[in-house]
């Protein structure tokens, strides 16, 4: 089930674990459009929503959906294990590690380390 959370003043869409796969251009501007009709400003989307084109970056889908988001002013955190799909790609590490360096996209563990970045605790 689809939740709305607040954590450091944002108001966050904790997207349901067993939702429709976010796979396409027109996927992700329904999932925006669902952000942004609950007012939230942040969209937690579970790994198991997005399919393996996501994570194989020459596919430009990471990138639109990410984009996306940023377009309508939402931030996009990825949460779940990515490790496997870190092990196969040094270009997808490298945009993990930049995107977690800013405050748009984030990848997280869980959505308590989410929580933490957004309430400026500590691995935030």
């Amino acid at each position: 089930m689809t939740e709305l959370l607040e954590w450091g003043g944002e108001r966050v869409l904790a997207c349901d674990p067993e939702g429709p796969a976010i796979d396409s251009s027109q996927c992700a501007i329904d999932l925006i459009g669902e952000a942004a009709f609950a007012g939230a400003s942040v969209i937690a989307l579970p790994v198991s929503r997005l399919g393996a084109a996501f994570f194989q970056l020459r596919t430009g889908l990471a990138g639109e959906i990410a984009q996306k988001a940023v377009n309508y002013r939402l931030k996009l955190a990825v949460i779940g294990d990515i490790s496997q799909h870190l092990a196969a790609s040094s270009a997808l590490r490298d945009w993990v590690r930049e995107a977690n360096r800013g405050r748009e996209i984030s990848f997280e563990p869980s959505l308590d380390s989410l929580a933490a970045r957004l309430d400026g605790r500590a691995g935030a």
